[in-house]
């Protein structure tokens, strides 16, 4: 694997690895408990993340169609839903890693690129190169791995720094 190629995912597990150490010795109770005014738990984090690195690897692989080609439940996925566990989010969480993982690594050009969905917070036209989406899952990693510290901290005062 290359340097750049290595850095990427070293950098990404980084923040994988802050936000499995929050939720870390948690009850699916605690998981799944809301201590800000906010929709986010730890579990539904860890569920969002996992979704998110998921569809985003479809979208390098195979441009917006394979990015749309599972449905996405927008408001569930902030939230453990009835018989999930955070047991079983986390199992999920390091399948989708070591899929992300293994296509970087395999991937011929981190220079390929393709046009983003058409929304509203996507410049019109705009295409995004492989590297980009790793850029975006690493950013969006670490904002959440941020979130899931303030509710780690509110439900039990544990800190993931400090």
């Amino acid at each position: 694997m290359s340097r750049e190629r290595a850095d990427l995912v070293e950098t990404l597990d980084k923040h994988r690895g802050f936000l499995r150490h929050t939720v870390r010795d948690l009850t699916d109770e605690q998981a799944a408990r809301r201590t800000t005014v906010s929709e986010l738990c730890l579990g539904g984090l860890i569920k969002h993340v996992t979704g998110t690195e998921a569809r985003w690897m479809r979208f390098a692989v195979g441009g917006a169609e394979a990015m749309a080609s599972e449905p996405v439940d927008w408001e569930g996925q902030f939230r453990m839903t009835d018989g999930e566990t955070l047991t079983s989010l986390l199992a999920a969480y390091e399948r989708v890693a070591r899929e992300t993982d293994e296509l970087v690594s395999t991937l011929p050009d981190l220079d390929h690129a393709h046009p983003l969905p058409e929304a509203p917070w996507f410049e019109p036209g705009a295409s995004w190169s492989v590297r980009r989406v790793l850029l975006h899952i690493i950013a969006e990693t670490a904002q959440h791995a941020g979130h899931a510290d303030i509710i780690r901290e509110s439900l039990d005062g544990a800190r993931t720094m400090g």
